[in-house]
């Protein structure tokens, strides 16, 4: 693989900048000054007046919350921008009590691991609100297609349909290419419905991959392919096929894939970056 295919929108503007080695829990900081999430607008001259518009918008929104109680000094971070984020896009319940909708639960788990790539409150805020919104637009019709058993009413649409059969899900095309005897077992023990489809495609493998490693996808994710996606979760069942082809059952098999060893993140995400160029070239925009 040559060096220019390693590199992601990050390096190359820090190149134009003049910046080299910088710290990796700041990497996706990058991101604000990238109008890939549309946080900033392209004119650079711009840039320190729309930041300050939005520091003043997150600390305005913070007090709105403060004052009707729904959050206070003591409210976990993550948790503070969730409450902004749904009081913004007006859908704030009417107690702090009630009990959090499933998306309300996929920003949590992703506003908790950017929390350790962002050192900045506002910052953080504003990348994890644009990237929920990504992968809510973008890739609403993408993820679906990804795997596992989606909800949403655009679902019937999307999947498609082949000789009155529902198409088969990406996942499961390419573990079948990778891998067809693993694909197999899976099926025999009834596990291949049951996989943690939405640790891994809802929330992007948020609580699943440590920071570290997590960041090198989400970075991909944002560069323009939410596909990538699919090659972690293959290579996963690559990298730990003699353990869950000892497990026959589907109840133990997710349980083991949704508290993989943490050990063999990097690894396990730089194979997937093979694959994902082995089996679609090297994408700038795949989706």
């Amino acid at each position: 693989m040559t060096e220019d295919s390693q590199r992601n929108f990050r390096s190359v503007y820090y190149e134009k900048v003049g910046f080299r080695g910088v710290e990796e829990k700041k990497s996706l900081e990058i991101l604000l000054k990238d109008d890939r999430l549309g946080i900033l607008p392209p004119h650079h001259e711009s840039h320190a007046k729309v930041m300050m518009y939005r520091k003043e918008q997150y600390l305005d929104v913070l007090h709105a919350l403060k004052v009707v109680r729904f959050v206070s000094d003591a409210t976990p971070q993550a948790e503070v921008y969730l409450r902004m984020y749904q009081l913004e896009s007006g859908k704030l319940p009417r107690s702090p009590s009630f009990p959090l909708e499933p998306e309300d639960e996929v920003f949590l788990a992703i506003a908790k691991a950017m929390e350790e790539m962002v050192e900045d409150s506002v910052d953080c805020y504003w990348i994890t609100r644009r990237f929920v919104n990504q992968l809510n637009t973008k890739y609403r019709d993408s993820l679906p297609q990804l795997g596992g058993s989606w909800t949403s009413g655009h679902d019937i649409c999307v999947l498609g349909r082949r000789k009155g059969k529902a198409k088969p899900k990406v996942f499961e095309q390419y573990l079948n290419l990778e891998d067809g005897r693993l694909l197999t077992h899976l099926k025999m023990c009834s596990a291949a419905p049951k996989l943690p489809y939405d640790l891994w495609f809802k929330r992007c493998f948020a609580g699943c991959l440590p920071e570290s490693s997590l960041q090198r996808v989400w970075d991909k994710v944002v560069s323009g392919s939410c596909k990538i996606l699919v090659f972690v979760a293959v290579e996963i069942l690559l990298t730990f096929k003699i353990k869950v082809m000892a497990l026959n059952s589907a109840e133990k098999i997710t349980k083991f894939l949704e508290n993989i060893p943490q050990d063999s993140s990097d690894a396990i995400v730089s194979k997937a970056i093979d694959l994902w160029h082995k089996h679609c070239g090297t994408p700038v925009h795949s989706s």
